[in-house]
């Protein structure tokens, strides 16, 4: 009888402990680059957030492609981002689902050499973009569209993203489409900014992606993941100082330039974190302008789960649509 009595203790005493266990888990998440749709990832790893949820995080840099196939094997949890990328491969018949994202809008600007004023006088010229097809050239193609121009008015050009810059300089494109922090260095070198894109065009950028069998089975972790990537934003936006400091350690940026970042990167981010219908559906506009999935008719509900995401807006007090 007194064995069983301690058996049975034993048996109580450890199962808090295996659940601890179960709760701490590594969790792998990649990121292709720690760049500025990636900042309320960095902060809730910089600022202890997974911590406060239970969550040992790691993040692990690694490129968007290759990453569907890690989720596939296991080898990781979740993908950071949301895009062209991460969408292709749900259409491709990876069982995964677009969960929450960071930003509503893409943050690009349309900068030419000073000689020009306006959209209009792109006509007949050549517009470097960083990937034909892909999210800055579909987002610059709608934006100028609504600004007048169409796709047959100017010769986009695909240039390497760390050589657009130099591109504008040479004149080999008389615009590109540049993103933080180059938009601002080609600023300080004397080139305007002609559009703001992202203004223009709602999609979502950053944000998290899982497989279907980790939403099923891991909902509670999933549920804590997007809290505390979440909170990580809405601190972000509350402490303008500390975000700066996050900025020019983690992201590697000057003063100004971390400056520059922040104040157009905050009025990018998605409030809730909810993926927008209208977010999603420009991605898959994107994805079909490479000439993918075009006669195939793609339903919101096909790459994306919000579910997850609009409990934890609704208990941290955010208005859901």
């Amino acid at each position: 009888m007194r064995l069983c009595f301690l058996a049975a203790l034993i048996l109580v005493l450890a199962l808090p402990s295996a659940g601890r266990a179960q709760e701490r888990r590594k969790i792998r998440i990649s990121n292709a680059t720690l760049s500025y749709s990636a900042l309320p990832l960095v902060a809730a790893r910089e600022w202890k957030l997974f911590q406060e949820q239970g969550l040992d995080v790691e993040i692990i840099l690694m490129r968007s492609a290759a990453a569907a196939a890690a989720l596939v094997s296991g080898d990781l949890d979740y993908q950071s981002g949301i895009g062209p990328a991460s969408i292709s491969a749900t259409l491709s018949g990876v069982e995964s689902r677009a969960l929450w994202s960071s930003t509503s809008r893409i943050t690009y600007w349309l900068m030419a050499r000073p000689e020009y004023k306006s959209v209009q006088q792109l006509k007949q010229k050549k517009i470097g973009v960083s990937g034909l097809g892909g999210t800055s050239h579909v987002a610059m193609t709608v934006a100028l569209e609504k600004s007048g121009l169409s796709a047959k008015d100017y010769v986009a050009v695909s240039v390497p993203s760390g050589n657009l810059v130099q591109s504008l300089d040479s004149g080999f494109v008389d615009a590109a489409t540049l993103n933080p922090p180059t938009m601002f260095f080609a600023q300080r070198r004397g080139f305007v900014r002609l559009l703001d894109i992202g203004a223009l065009v709602e999609m979502a950028s950053g944000g998290l992606t899982a497989m279907n069998r980790t939403i099923k089975s891991r909902p509670d972790e999933v549920k804590r993941i997007i809290r505390a990537l979440q909170l990580g934003k809405r601190a972000m936006l509350k402490s303008r100082d500390k975000t700066l400091e996050l900025i020019t350690s983690v992201l590697k940026m000057d003063k100004q330039t971390a400056e520059d970042t922040y104040s157009v990167v905050q009025s990018s981010f998605n409030d809730t974190g909810i993926p927008t219908r209208e977010g999603i559906a420009n991605i898959v506009r994107a994805i079909k302008a490479e000439g993918r999935f075009t006669n195939r008719n793609i339903a919101y509900e096909e790459v994306a789960e919000p579910r997850f995401a609009i409990e934890v807006a609704k208990e941290l007090g955010y208005k859901v649509p």
